[in-house]
């Protein structure tokens, strides 16, 4: 038994404790703290994600990480080692996301936000519920944060801190949407875009819609739109089985992308989500579309992040552009509805996350009285050992077990002592307290300078 047990189980079981998921760490920005443009300059394509997580370990102080973008977010959660500092590995990601994506540090650091340790696990949790969504409790970002964890994972980014808390922030936020209205009456950004159109064109059964991409995000607009009433529906997509794999769900026509601009003046409504890194439809495209049309007025919603639509486009006349944060006026209502559930959801949370926590500090606990019993065992064998020989010899039955217990027990407590000198020398009064109660001392304590010796 080492000479400091004492010490290191009182750390185990109090300071330790107290910093549970102290090792955690959250940077991001999002649709409330960032503008659209930062958001596209900090997005990360999905294929670069990979390549990006091995930069990112390599130049930040963290050794897991899991990069999250969507449309309305780019977010990094990490670990860095126990001893490391916070706030240094935070402003280090932030550095590192500005050279990464080429914008300046200090625009990118004054919308940033920073979480540490619970306050990390609770922004990922609420993330992972929808609580953190443009559209309160929007069904999506459960998805996309689990496909973010399971590429992170792929990518060999994630270790064993983040393997046990994103299973939980996940099996909590499920919790969230199945004892919480929170997740009842659909309203996603794709069921905003619908809601949309139906203020816009009063109604859709004599309307086309013609969605580019193929994505999650454009078949739920495929389907609200289709619960709706629309008219038409053509999905335009840059790899046609896909857009063919769709179309056969909502009895639509599949195109190409490269087909878009000879189709695009059927289209009253266009409604775009795709992962392009360039705009797919420019001013003059659309305005070639009006003149065919003869200036019948098309509504186009832009749900990408980086923008599928020029912005110049909004300058025509008879066009009705938005982009995603132009929604937030139409999903205002289905906020309200949705907000009376989130005071219970955030109770769900607080509860949820104290069991991890709970449960994370009686994995910790468990270990150091496993190592203490193991520990005092292995002393008990070798004094068994030495008295079984001792009775061999033909020593006094009477002595020798005289000899065991006083052997046996000057060394079962001399760590614990040594342990118990040492914290108080440091002057910790807590500490000490801690190994008072720990050896069941109470509020007596006798402080002697001799190694305690059993007569």
């Amino acid at each position: 038994m080492p000479a400091g047990f004492l010490l290191s189980l009182s750390y185990k079981l109090g300071k330790d404790m107290a910093i549970v998921f102290q090792d955690l760490i959250a940077v991001g920005i999002n649709h409330d703290s960032a503008t659209l443009e930062i958001r596209e300059t900090v997005a990360f394509a999905p294929e670069n994600i990979p390549t990006a997580l091995g930069h990112a370990l390599a130049s930040v102080p963290l050794h897991e990480a899991v990069i999250l973008s969507t449309c309305n977010r780019t977010e990094i959660y990490g670990v860095m080692s126990t001893s490391g500092d916070p706030m240094g590995a935070s402003d280090a990601l932030v550095s590192w996301i500005s050279e990464h994506h080429g914008v300046s540090s200090d625009a990118l650091s004054t919308c940033t936000y920073r979480h540490h340790g619970k306050q990390a696990l609770t922004h990922l949790v609420r993330v992972a519920a929808g609580l953190n969504s443009m559209v309160l409790g929007e069904p999506q970002i459960f998805g996309q944060l689990k496909s973010a964890f399971a590429v992170a994972e792929e990518a060999g980014a994630v270790g064993t801190r983040l393997q046990r808390l994103f299973p939980e922030a996940f099996r909590i936020a499920k919790k969230v949407r199945t004892d919480t209205a929170i997740g009842e009456n659909p309203v996603s950004v794709a069921y905003a875009s619908v809601d949309l159109a139906g203020h816009i064109f009063s109604n859709l059964a004599k309307r086309t819609a013609l969605l580019l991409g193929a994505g999650e995000t454009i078949e739920l607009v495929a389907r609200h739109l289709c619960d709706a009433g629309l008219g038409s529906l053509i999905i335009a997509n840059r790899t046609l089985a896909r857009a063919e794999s769709l179309a056969e769900q909502f009895d639509a026509q599949a195109v190409m992308l490269a087909d878009v601009p000879e189709r695009l003046p059927e289209a009253d409504i266009v409604i775009s989500s795709t992962a392009s890194q360039l705009p797919i439809l420019g001013k003059g495209a659309v305005e070639r579309a009006l003149r065919e049309r003869h200036y019948r007025p098309m509504l186009l919603i832009d749900l990408a992040v980086p923008r599928d639509i020029e912005a110049e486009v909004a300058d025509l006349s008879d066009i009705y552009l938005y982009s995603v944060d132009d929604l937030r006026d139409v999903i205002e209502e289905n906020l309200r509805l949705r907000a009376s559930e989130a005071n219970k959801a955030d109770s769900i949370i607080s509860d949820g996350i104290l069991a991890v926590e709970g449960d994370i500090r009686g994995r910790q606990s468990a270990d150091v009285v496993r190592t203490f019993r193991e520990s005092a065992l292995a002393i008990q064998e070798v004094e068994l050992s030495k008295a079984l020989k001792a009775m061999d010899r033909g020593d006094e039955a009477q002595e020798v077990m005289r000899r065991l217990a006083r052997d046996l027990t000057n060394k079962l407590i001399h760590a614990p002592t040594a342990g118990l000198r040492q914290v108080a020398r440091e002057g910790d009064d807590g500490q000490v307290s801690r190994a008072k109660a720990l050896l069941g001392l109470g509020d007596s304590l006798e402080a002697e300078d001799e190694k305690p010796t059993l007569q």
